[in-house]
């Protein structure tokens, strides 16, 4: 099978050759970090948006060995709005929200074209740009159909209170206004379904919808609310990637729990990372595991920055075996590659999928 048949066929919960390896995110330096194994011809270590067009390309073409050298089965793309500096540390994007610049490279809204209801008839839309998606291209260009490409895209909780600049501003209107509520949600779910259209013309083969609903104790709603503001823009996204032909994965960290059987019922065909400090990746493949696949769990908070490549390998190996069994397994980190990861740790990683991930998979320990 290649990369992109064997992601495929584990997203639709069925049994691929092997257990696919993928991830959602690689930070700056865990790419430079591990693409050190294989090339050196490396950019400098600093964040993207420090680099020059030239250390840019370097940047996404040691990402790219990466990932041939790995044989991992699929590739992340992300969109790239396009931006225009604010100060040092803050950059303004085509919807006029200022972004900072944190020092792991992740851009937060931190302030927004809207500040309270009347703000929002006056909001300009932002229509998606071919440009937005160069990384998308340029992905599809190098690696070809032989891995599955992956298109991250924010969902329409997290695309809301980035155009208010707060998360906090958004759950205050939960209860004060829920009519302005379904009012940003229809605004920004509109702008997705562009970039879901965009995405499959330009050969995107899945959708991870990102966006976290839950911290470590709970969602970050009732389930009533989510059912309210939240559902049924879920509802109408899932089913554009589906009549476009792609697959759609809902990424969210954090205990989701109270609001997983509204996830399945909103037709996704994925569900990531299963956190492991809050989520039971066996439990979860009991409950769910006949109508989502199941991606990531590999903790990234203290196994793959401290552990041992012996305890990674064990985790791996003990994960494939709960999670894996009958299909719809997806092994990747619980949320990403970030810098804090020892390359090595990812390196045991990717060995021992391939060492523990073969079908058919036992169930003994």
């Amino acid at each position: 099978m290649t990369g992109r048949e064997r992601m495929l066929t584990a997203l639709r919960r069925e049994e691929p050759d092997r257990v696919p390896v993928w991830e959602m995110a690689f930070n700056e330096e865990s790419i430079i970090r591990l693409g050190a194994f294989f090339t050196d011809d490396l950019p400098p270590m600093k964040l993207v948006q420090r680099m020059s067009m030239e250390e840019k390309v370097k940047l996404l073409n040691t990402l790219f060995t990466v990932i041939r050298e790995l044989e991992l089965d699929g590739i992340t793309s992300i969109a790239l709005l396009g931006t225009e500096p604010v100060d040092e540390e803050h950059v303004r994007d085509g919807w006029g929200r200022i972004l900072r610049i944190s020092e792991e490279g992740e851009a937060t809204a931190v302030g927004g074209p809207v500040s309270d209801p009347s703000d929002l008839r006056a909001v300009r839309p932002y229509h998606p740009q071919q440009t937005d998606f160069l990384m998308l291209m340029a992905a599809r260009g190098a690696l070809g159909e032989g891995y599955a490409h992956v298109l991250v895209q924010p969902g329409p909780f997290r695309e809301s209170w980035s155009l208010l600049g707060s998360m906090e501003k958004l759950l205050y209107y939960y209860v004060k206004n829920p009519g302005f509520v379904r009012d940003l949600a229809r605004l920004v779910t509109d702008y997705i379904l562009e970039v879901v259209d965009m995405a499959a013309d330009l050969g995107a083969d899945v959708i991870a919808l990102d966006g976290d609903l839950a911290f470590s104790q709970s969602t970050l709603m009732s389930p009533a609310q989510y059912e309210d503001f939240v559902f049924p823009y879920h509802r109408e996204i899932t089913e554009q990637a589906h009549r476009r032909g792609m697959l759609i994965v809902k990424h969210s960290d954090g205990n989701m729990w109270p609001i997983m059987e509204g996830i399945v019922e909103a037709g996704f065909d994925g569900f990531h990372p299963v956190q492991p400090q809050c989520m039971d990746i066996g439990e979860v493949k009991t409950r769910y595991g006949g109508r989502l696949c199941i991606l990531g769990n590999i903790d990234c908070t203290y196994l793959l920055p401290f552990g041992s490549e012996e305890e990674v390998e064990e985790t791996v190996r003990e994960t494939i075996r709960v999670a894996a069994p009958g299909g719809g397994y997806v092994i990747s980190s619980s949320n990403s590659i970030h810098p804090g990861c020892k390359p090595e740790n990812y390196l045991a990683l990717v060995r021992a999928a391939r060492k523990y991930g073969t079908y058919p998979i036992s169930v003994e320990g």
